[in-house]
C-alpha cells in the first residue's frame, strides 16, 4: 500500500506517517488554506529530493514527478 492508496483528505495528523514517495524522506507541510482541520490547499516538500507535492481540494498528489501529467 502506498501513500496515494490511503490518503483521501489531507489532515495535519497524517504528517506523522507521510514520507516522500521517491526517497522515503521527511515531508514538510505548507498550508495555503485550511478548513475544519482539513488542508484544502498547500504543498508537501521533500528537502532531500527538492520536490514539491501539491495539495489541491484537500487531496495531496503524491505521484513522483516523472509520473505526473
Amino acid at each position: 500500500m502506498t501513500n496515494r492508496d490511503i490518503i483521501r483528505v489531507m489532515k495535519r495528523e497524517l504528517m506523522d506517517i507521510l514520507v516522500c514517495p521517491v526517497c522515503k524522506g521527511e515531508l514538510h507541510l505548507t498550508v495555503e488554506e485550511e478548513n475544519e482541520g482539513e488542508i484544502v490547499s498547500g504543498s508537501l516538500h521533500c528537502g532531500k529530493c527538492k520536490v514539491d507535492y501539491p495539495i489541491v481540494d484537500t487531496i495531496p498528489d503524491l505521484l513522483p514527478p516523472d509520473q505526473r501529467h
